[in-house]
This record gives C-alpha cells, sequence and structure tokens, in this order.
C-alpha cells in the first residue's frame, strides 16, 4: 500500500511539473510577442519603418561584387518603385555549393530589410559575408 502512495505522489509532482514547465513556456512566449509589438511601435513612432526607405534608390539594375568562401560573388539587384525588388547571384564560380545554397536565405533578408545592412547567415558566414557586401556595393550605386 505504501508503494502505491509513493507512486501516486511522484506522478503528480511530474504532472504538475509539467504543467509548471507548459506555463513558463507560455508566458516567455507571451513576452517575446510583447517585446515584439513594442519594437514596431517603437520603429514607428522613430520613423524608422520600412516608409523611411520609399524612394531611396533610382530604378534599374545594378551590379556588385564581393569575396565569398571559395572566390568572388556577383550579384544583381533589381529597383523597380524605388525599392529593393529582386537580388539574384549572377556567379559564383568558386564557391562551395552546399555553402552558397544556405547563404543565399540572406538574400529575402535583404529584401525585406531594403538594404544590405542584415546579419550573416551562421554555417555559411564567409558565403553570405560575399552576398552581403555584393549588394551594398549595388546598393550603393543605386542611391539616388
Amino acid at each position: 500500500m505504501r508503494e502505491f502512495w509513493v507512486r501516486l505522489v511522484s506522478a503528480i509532482a511530474v504532472v504538475g511539473l509539467i504543467f509548471g514547465y507548459n506555463s513558463v513556456l507560455d508566458t516567455r512566449a507571451k513576452d517575446d510577442q510583447i517585446a515584439k509589438l513594442n519594437a514596431k511601435i517603437t520603429d514607428e513612432k522613430s520613423g524608422d519603418s520600412e516608409e523611411s526607405s520609399d524612394g531611396a534608390y533610382k530604378n534599374g539594375t545594378y551590379t556588385g561584387e564581393a569575396d565569398g568562401f571559395g572566390g568572388t560573388i556577383e550579384i544583381e539587384v533589381k529597383i523597380e518603385k524605388h525599392k529593393v525588388a529582386e537580388v539574384n547571384i549572377v556567379s559564383a564560380d568558386g564557391e562551395d555549393g552546399s555553402y552558397l545554397s544556405m547563404a543565399e536565405d540572406i538574400i529575402p533578408e535583404i529584401v525585406e530589410a531594403q538594404s544590405a545592412d542584415v546579419d550573416t547567415i551562421s554555417g555559411a558566414t564567409f558565403s553570405s559575408t560575399g552576398i552581403k557586401n555584393a549588394a551594398k556595393e549595388a546598393l550603393e550605386k543605386a542611391v539616388e
């Protein structure tokens, strides 16, 4: 009988810990959402929102190149309606395919940020830095 009570109390303790842990995870998720909303509100109030980059670039297609992991990376940046519309890799002959494919994840970030000032991709740091620096060079040519 004693063994039954010990197991029952242990089971209740485990269930309590699981519910407690889940409530901590829920609280963290809510805190993260609140922090993101506060950051967005702060950006809008300070004028650092995406609207501030409207009209920042001349329409057209611009190229840039920079060193990556295995050689030179050449990219093409297409500006439409004075915003970055596309970033395409033109050539990356010396790059390792696996690093380059991971580094390409930086392209949507550049388009979203409307700038080359984005974080590099972990695991493909040199290749993503090459794309980032090439985009920076191209965007410098597009500045009005």
